[in-house]
């Protein structure tokens, strides 16, 4: 129901109802009104307190920041630092490794250089022993080194002539007993080879048959030909210029090694053979010195009778110096006797200024 306002001003109640109701409604304005402006106060110091506090932040994290930057560049320093040493190092290392390496590089080089030579060295030297002349040739030349190295020259002889009408490859002149020493050298290689590359049993049984047969034939040869009574030694040497043939042959043939013994002829190789040279060196030296002790002992008999010659002369010589002194003993008695009659001169003299008369000497020395 709608009224007018003159209808309500017409009716109090109305009217007072109004009045409340339009005071209710300014108390109601008002405070809102007071609420609007503590609220945009508040707002308003909410909003300068974000300020401070959004500067207050922004100055931290400004700070934290410098702060952070600062650190990161330090500990980048250092890290660069350290890597940079670390190269250098490894730089240095790298260097060092390179040279190390190229001078491996260069011994390897060599050493492969020394290879192939020796490589060719080996080729050769099979081509060398695959003929027997050559090999044995080989043989002979290195038992001459070997005996030039350890013997003095006037001990020995190379391919000398016996008196049976053969040549032996050494003849080590040794003193009686036990007289020349014959060496020959010999190398059964092929029989060797065939030996040692047997693969079957048979095979085995017949190639060490046949290398015992070469052996024995060699052993006998030089028995029979540089074993000469009167001459030479009673025993001789067969040089074997090769270590693994001599082990194989005392390894796997000790009866052909007996009876080389047996026959007197005794198998040598590189090794022994140099020992028994510096034994024989030995014995030479003491003939040499039992000689040279003979000549000396000759000597000082020969001294011996100039001392006893020398011994007559000196003591002729001490009789003549005992005469000597007996003259010095009697001119000294004169001398004493000429010294006393001046004495009595003297004295003389003295009295004849006492107006003493002068005494006759002409008649003293008559008397």
């Amino acid at each position: 129901m709608h009224m007018s306002i003159d209808q309500i001003f017409k009716e109090p109640a109305l009217l007072i109802a109004a009045a409340t109701f339009i005071l209710a409604l300014i108390v109601v304005f008002g405070q809102r009104r007071d609420r609007s402006a503590d609220l945009s106060a508040q707002i308003k110091f909410l909003a300068e307190q974000q300020v401070v506090s959004q500067n207050q932040i922004t100055g931290r994290l400004q700070a934290q920041e410098r702060a952070l930057s600062k650190s990161l560049e330090e500990r980048l320093e250092v890290v660069s630092q350290r890597v940079g040493d670390s190269l250098v190092k490894q730089a240095s290392e790298n260097s060092n490794a390179l040279t190390d390496l190229r001078e491996r590089l260069a011994v390897i080089g060599k050493a492969q250089e020394n290879i192939t030579q020796l490589s060719s060295d080996v080729v050769n030297l099979q081509q060398v022993l695959s003929n027997k002349q050559t090999r044995g040739a080989f043989g002979e030349i290195q038992l001459a080194d070997q005996v030039k190295n350890i013997l003095p020259p006037d001990s020995y002889d190379f391919q000398v002539a016996l008196s049976n009408q053969t040549r032996v490859d050494c003849l080590l002149k040794m003193p009686n007993p036990p007289g020349s020493i014959a060496i020959d050298a010999k190398f059964p290689l092929e029989s060797f080879n065939r030996f040692r590359t047997a693969e079957g049993k048979e095979e085995k049984i017949a190639a060490r048959r046949n290398f015992a047969s070469d052996v024995l034939k060699h052993v006998r040869d030089i028995s029979a030909k540089y074993i000469i009574p009167g001459e030479t030694a009673d025993s001789a040497l067969m040089f074997l210029p090769a270590e693994a043939v001599y082990a194989e042959l005392h390894s796997s043939l000790p009866d052909v090694v007996e009876k080389s013994h047996r026959a007197r002829v005794y198998i040598v190789s590189p090794t022994t053979l140099m020992a028994t040279l510096n034994t024989i060196r030995a014995v030479l030296k003491d003939a040499e010195m039992r000689e040279q002790a003979g000549l000396i002992q000759k000597e000082v008999m020969a001294m011996n009778d100039d001392v006893g010659r020398l011994d007559d002369r000196v003591l002729k010589l001490q009789r003549h110096f005992g005469q000597v002194e007996e003259d010095i003993r009697q001119i000294r008695i004169s001398s004493d006797k000429v010294q006393k009659h001046a004495v009595r001169i003297a004295e003389v003299e003295l009295e004849d200024q006492d107006t003493s008369p002068v005494p006759d000497f002409r008649d003293d020395r008559e008397k």
